[in-house]
Parts: C-alpha cells; sequence; structure tokens
C-alpha cells in the first residue's frame, strides 16, 4: 500500500496487498507468439491441446502411485513402498517437463486437481484401499492409457514437424512408462516364494 509523503510523491510501505483479483492475462486453450520457435500457430494450439492431455494422465497415475504407496499392504509391503515411492517421483519429473513444453509453445498447462480429474482418461479409483493385484492392475491400465498416448502424440508431432514434441513423448515419457510398467507386471507373475514346483 502506498502512502502520500509531505512531497506529494507517494512511498511505498511493507504492507502486503492481500485478496487480488484482476483480469486473465491469457485464456487456456490459446497460444502467445513469444518465442521463435519455426512452428506455426494451428500446430502449436494442436500440440498443447495433446500435451494437456498427456499432463493429465501423468497427473492422474503420479497421484494414483502416491495412494499406492500409502495404501500397499501384505508380504511385499516393504518392496512395493518403495518402488511406488520411485515410480511417483519420476512422473513428477515427467509432470514438470510436459508443463514447461507446453510453456514453451506458448500454451497453459492444467494445474488444478479439479481440471485434471475432468480431463484424464485415467479411471478414478475408490477412495478406500484395494488388494495389491488390484493396485497394480490400476496402475498397468494407467501406464497403457499414457503409452498409447504417447505413441500417437510423437508420430504426430513428427508429422507436424515439432521433433521437441516427439522427442519428449518418445525420450521422456513413453521410455520411463514402459519401463515402469514392466517392473509393475513382473509382481504379478504367480511363481512359488519358497519352493519350486
Amino acid at each position: 500500500m502506498a502512502t502520500k509523503t509531505a512531497s506529494g510523491n507517494h512511498a511505498k510501505t511493507a504492507q502486503p496487498r492481500l485478496h487480488q483479483r484482476a483480469n486473465v492475462i491469457q485464456e487456456f486453450g490459446t497460444v502467445t507468439h513469444a518465442l521463435p520457435l519455426d512452428l506455426e500457430e494451428p500446430v502449436r494450439l494442436e500440440m498443447t491441446e495433446q500435451l494437456n492431455f498427456l499432463l493429465a494422465d501423468t497427473m492422474a497415475i503420479r497421484d494414483l502411485y502416491k495412494k499406492s504407496h500409502w495404501q500397499v499392504s501384505g508380504p511385499t509391503f516393504y518392496q512395493l513402498h518403495l518402488l511406488f515411492d520411485k515410480h511417483f517421483n519420476e512422473q513428477s519429473e515427467i509432470v514438470d517437463t510436459i508443463a514447461e513444453r507446453i510453456q514453451l509453445l506458448g500454451g497453459l498447462p492444467l494445474a488444478m486437481a479439479h481440471d485434471v480429474a475432468e480431463t484424464t482418461r485415467v479411471e478414478r479409483p475408490p477412495k478406500g484401499r484395494e488388494e495389491v493385484p488390484v493396485q497394480i492392475s490400476r496402475l498397468l491400465d494407467a501406464h497403457q492409457i499414457i503409452i498409447g498416448a504417447c505413441r500417437q502424440l510423437a508420430k504426430r508431432a513428427s508429422t507436424l514437424g515439432d521433433d521437441g514434441t516427439n522427442d519428449l513423448a518418445v525420450s521422456d515419457v513413453l521410455r520411463t512408462n514402459e519401463l515402469q510398467a514392466w517392473f509393475l507386471s513382473e509382481h504379478l507373475v504367480d511363481m512359488p516364494l519358497v519352493k519350486a514346483e
């Protein structure tokens, strides 16, 4: 808050300005022209839209990993508790990478939980605790959605000449999700624990 001094100038104070609201400076679903990317606006619009779908799915699987980390139980508790948290951290990095790519293209990334819930294609789990095989199956289903979306996005980005989005889809998102799906799926193999058959 500024106050007038004897000379008529406005002096600044350390008083915080609370409860501020103003007009939105960029509408969601639009792109700016700030960076010289050599990508036409329609390409950037399409890529930011598709990246936001991928972002919503990635935020959903990230949170599904944290839910599983908190709620896992049984004889494989320790291994899965650590694995789920490791995968959560890796998905968190992917969330940031996708969001930054959207911004680099001049768009706005989804950010709030209710927007993610409205957008994601990942099935919403119940609030309660589920058995370990169900937790893993849910995570594998989510990985399948993301892997399929990555392949489509990579092909489309390549067709449109957006090599950066193509690289992100393959190198960052697809490869990580494939590896995580492999680690998870091995936990659903029915093998004897003590005595071979």
